[in-house]
């Protein structure tokens, strides 16, 4: 009987053991907190390259971040991306962030195409979620919104020297064949009265869809019959190098003023090398740039993706803040207050080691837009050469 009754009290404590070792093991796999950082953006259509670029940084520095421990309020914390495809359409990308927010906690959602950003702009401060916004559209930081970082300089910095360039080396008529999302209309309307400005001509405006076409013959003809010296384009690099070839192949000889979106790297993949760009003023590609932090990154970026890859500037930025996003919330002893991690942004990029600031970023001004002197590229004899916006201003 005793034996029994050993037995049965045995097999009634074995639940309770039971339940509390499942307490105990979900306590210390609770130890650790997962924290989801959002992104929306193209990741389909002809802008896909643009997008995943973006991506590419940002899981690129999340690896990073985990693989060396990340400790915010006393608690380890693991990073997890969780990447959407909005097709480079606003309204898709504010559906995009509702979820990432409302379904995955995020705190920050990393977005690559200003329309939509200001889609975002109209309730992230509601919502409590800061946009961390890779577009050089100078309105993105002169909306007031608190929660907003700017990732890339505005491009207005750009339209005076690259102006200059073109028109001392080609001339002044300039026809205009930018994109037409958001982010080229913003670019278009700053660039157009600054040309005429500096005594230069618009013969010609042509705004085309780079992210739904692959076909640029009549619109680049259109422009070209106006005789321009210099052609204004820009959007994403695989479009954008494909009306460079197309203009080339009707026998345009002059000068291509190209917005930043568009990299010259990528670009020559499609025009077949440099040749076709010679004559072009843009952003100097990430493996061309000498600085501490760009040539960090590339030796890395290569490394994760493979050394036939080029690292882009979207890359290298959007993976510099995403490891001053993760220093941001380690300042600010939280991973759910956004508006306190936004507050530490500027902080966490001046207290970036170098290898890891690969924009080479001094700090975020009050408005939220990232300070740096960004490098630029000219082509000529088929060869980048880099010089830095502040020199050209002189």
């Amino acid at each position: 009987m005793k034996i029994a009754f050993e037995t049965r009290r045995r097999f009634a404590a074995a639940p309770l053991a039971l339940a509390l070792l499942a307490a105990f093991g979900a306590g210390a796999a609770s130890a650790q907190d997962t924290v989801k950082i959002g992104f929306t953006g193209p990741l389909s259509g002809g802008a896909a390259l643009y997008g995943k670029n973006v991506v590419n940084g940002i899981e690129m520095a999340i690896k990073e971040i985990n693989a060396a421990g990340l400790e915010v309020g006393g608690k380890k914390v693991k990073l997890e991306l969780v990447a959407l495809d909005d097709k480079y359409a606003p309204a898709e990308a504010a559906i995009n962030a509702r979820r990432l927010v409302q379904q995955y906690q995020t705190p920050a959602v990393f977005v690559p195409h200003s329309g939509g950003i200001y889609a975002m702009q109209a309730f992230n401060e509601q919502e409590k979620f800061i946009v961390m916004a890779y577009s050089s559209t100078p309105k993105i930081t002169q909306t007031g919104n608190k929660l907003t970082i700017r990732i890339p300089p505005t491009f207005d910095s750009y339209i005076e020297p690259f102006t200059n360039y073109e028109m001392k080396k080609y001339g002044k008529k300039v026809g205009m064949l930018p994109g037409d999302h958001e982010y080229a209309k913003n670019w278009s309307a700053l660039f157009e009265p600054a040309w005429k400005k500096a005594g230069g001509t618009v013969v010609s405006n042509n705004p085309m869809s780079y992210n739904r076409s692959a076909d640029f013959y009549s619109g680049v003809s259109r422009v070209l019959a106006e005789k321009p010296d210099v052609l204004f384009i820009g959007g994403p690099s695989e479009p954008t190098a494909l009306v460079v070839k197309q203009a080339r192949e009707l026998g345009f000889k002059g000068g291509f003023l190209i917005m930043d979106q568009a990299k010259f790297d990528e670009m020559a993949k499609v025009t077949g090398g440099l040749a076709m760009l010679d004559g072009s003023i843009g952003v100097l590609p990430v493996s061309d740039n000498d600085r501490p932090g760009a040539k960090a990154f590339t030796v890395a970026y290569r490394k994760v993706y493979g050394e036939d890859k080029a690292p882009t500037t979207e890359s290298s930025y959007n993976y510099t803040l995403t490891h001053a996003l993760a220093a941001a919330m380690k300042l600010a002893g939280t991973t759910t207050d956004a508006a306190a991690i936004r507050a530490k942004m500027g902080d966490a990029l001046t207290k970036l080691p170098k290898e890891l600031n690969a924009g080479d970023f001094t700090g975020v001004d009050a408005s939220g837009g990232t300070l740096l002197d960004p490098p630029v590229g000219i082509v000529e004899g088929g060869k980048i050469k880099p010089a830095s916006l502040s020199a050209l201003m002189k």
